[in-house]
């Protein structure tokens, strides 16, 4: 008769299926499988997405997208409102998204990325799984009924909330849930805009700006895998169908030049407008929130009256842009309606994204520069689609400031390279210039309203509040003459200890640093070093100085850690000191200051 388990088996029993879990979650093919899933996850979301869209646009307006509609058609159901029903249809939404958002999840409302990047920074990943659900519904109601919002946003916050959900079931560590809620944006995006590099680089550049070799290999995995499944169920037709152009002399480019400089203008001035709506939606309503949707429905309603061409998302608009079907007024006149529809649209508490706002108003601003210079220069009649395809790329790198997935996402939207040098050239005009314009993007600026800085890290408020001098080290370990010769210098150099000494004038004005590789190389040459003097071989490294603060001074003494540190000097240049890795780093590990505690008389 065999004996019973001891409690000790019994416990490892128990124990075994958390264990491999944990192992799941800590190895590199763990994690790979971990990605796949989320891709699938998210490619079928994606897929049942789109779906959701498109039975909602049919109830609520009667077609497959009413912005493609010639006139203004009645919708089946209510003939006798004719085109007026265009004015109920945002408010009879509202009415449906307004209150599911308020009760089940209100991080839902808006247009869902900075959300993301809020909660990547700030919350370690984690994203409430009921976010999928309600972000789905709410922005399929709202792209339905009219709401002019892109589906971006919202996939991103669902497949984001898909691998958030199954990297807290796995228990994983937050480094982890962040590369899974990458996995989950980037499957989104791949499988949505039939996009899969557009999709790993939009996680990787806006949610994801220190990753890993491995997180950059599950969130490849994640994007292609749901991109097989988007093409898979979706087709695999180009997003975008151009009509043939190319760029066919180089005295063009200063147009491309111009033009991504307006499109810098024009992305800040989309992100500013977005947000005064925003303020004056808040400053004007004082009802409840679920009532604030259909309230400001009717708004937009009234603005889709005078423009349908603005209801939902727009694709056949911006299609028909790009290939040249409208005047250059009417170009501008959609552009301007674009702006109000969206910003009126998340103002009023919708849920949907700004991406494809930023390339339909792009692409308008576009076609109206190629109008423009076509009938300025006969040579270039005909190219307005070239314009038109750098223009949507331009005005979201001046938006979002992502030039490296502007750049890829037009390319995989359209499939066309024959633009790819302009494109590139013009989307880095606009990203610098759009530095220079505004802080903050389109994305960042909805958290910095909130006080929240993704660029501040613990620690910071100690680093801005501490000196270089306060902690700097006098002592440098030996300061070496600059008229002195190399080998003898090398011989001090090794004697001390240090990987770099600095290097002096006779009156202490600092030349540079000495470093054990950069005299082992001149040593070793075949230069006549008995002729060389310190002053001759120096590398001169970033310096700090006294009166900087800690949070300056970080980034040199980083670069230079290899070295030991930096060389501290006044306004002179005269060398006062040395600050190292270590000293910043004692800063940082102070105990923060216990708070006194106040004992009212007579509590005990």
């Amino acid at each position: 008769m065999s004996a019973l388990p001891t409690a000790p088996v019994v416990q490892r029993q128990a124990r075994l299926p958390r264990t491999m879990w944990a192992r799941l979650g800590s190895s590199s093919s763990g994690l790979s499988l971990l990605a796949v899933c989320v891709g699938a996850g998210a490619g079928l979301a994606a897929v049942g997405f789109r779906w959701l869209i498109t039975a909602a646009t049919w109830f609520f307006s009667g077609s497959a997208d009413y912005s493609a509609s010639h006139g203004h058609p009645a919708h089946p159901w209510l003939p006798l409102l004719g085109a007026f029903f265009v004015v109920l249809a945002p408010a009879v939404g509202g009415l449906i998204q307004g209150p599911l958002v308020q009760r089940f999840a209100p991080e839902a409302r808006g247009h869902g990325v900075p959300e993301v990047m809020y909660a990547v920074n700030q919350r370690g990943g984690r994203i409430a799984g009921r976010v999928a659900v309600v972000k789905a519904l709410a922005s399929a109601v709202c792209i339905g009924s009219g709401g002019s919002v892109g589906r971006e946003g919202p996939i991103v916050q669902i497949g984001s909330a898909l691998g958030s959900s199954l990297a807290r079931i796995f228990r994983l560590p937050e480094t982890r849930v962040r590369t899974l809620v990458a996995c989950g944006a980037a499957g989104g995006i791949a499988a949505t805009f039939n996009a899969p590099i557009a999709g790993v680089f939009f996680a990787l550049e806006l949610l994801l700006s220190d990753f890993t070799a491995g997180s950059f290999g599950a969130v490849v995995l994640s994007s292609v895998t749901a991109s097989v499944i988007g093409r898979t169920l979706l087709g695999d037709d180009p997003f975008l169908k151009l009509p043939p152009f190319a760029v066919s002399t180089a005295w063009e480019y200063p147009l491309f030049i111009l033009l991504g400089l307006l499109a810098a203008a024009v992305g800040v001035g989309f992100t500013r407008v977005l947000y005064k709506i925003e303020d004056l939606c808040d400053w004007a309503w004082r009802g409840p929130e679920w009532l604030r949707p259909v309230v400001g429905g009717l708004l937009l309603g009234l603005l889709l009256l005078a423009l349908p061409q603005l209801y939902g998302v727009g694709y056949p608009v911006l299609q028909a842009g790009v290939g040249g079907s409208y005047a250059l007024g009417f170009l501008l006149l959609l552009l301007a309606g674009k702006m109000v529809a969206t910003s009126l649209t998340i103002g009023v508490g919708g849920s949907g994204g700004v991406f494809a706002p930023s390339l339909f108003i792009g692409a308008m601003l576009g076609a109206a520069f190629g109008e423009a210079a076509g009938a300025l220069v006969p040579g270039l009649h005909g190219q307005v689609g070239a314009f038109a395809l750098v223009g949507m790329g331009s005005v979201f790198a001046g938006a979002a400031r992502a030039p490296i997935t502007a750049v890829l996402i037009m390319f995989e939207l359209t499939g066309e390279y024959t633009i790819i040098l302009p494109l590139m050239l013009a989307i880095v005009v606009s990203t610098g210039v759009s530095k220079v314009l505004s802080k903050d993007t389109i994305y960042t600026l909805k958290l910095h309203r909130r006080g929240v800085d993704l660029e501040r890290h613990p620690g910071t408020e100690v680093l801005r509040g501490t000196t270089v001098a306060a902690v700097m080290d006098e002592s440098t370990g030996g300061i070496l003459s600059g008229a002195l010769r190399v080998g003898d210098g090398a011989q001090l150099l090794l004697a001390s200890g240090r990987s770099a000494l600095p290097v002096t004038e006779p009156g202490g004005r600092l030349q540079g640093l000495a470093t054990v590789q950069g005299l082992s190389e001149v040593l070793g040459s075949d230069q006549d070093k008995d002729s060389l003097r310190l002053s001759d071989v120096v590398e001169m490294p970033a310096t700090v100085l006294l009166t900087d603060t800690l949070d300056t001074a970080l980034q040199p003494v980083l670069d230079f850690a290899a070295s030991g540190g930096v060389p501290v000097t006044d306004g002179d240049g005269v060398l006062r000191g040395w600050i190292s890795p270590d000293a910043v780093l004692r800063v940082l590990s102070r105990p923060a200051p216990t708070p006194v505690r106040r004992v009212r008389a007579g509590s005990a």
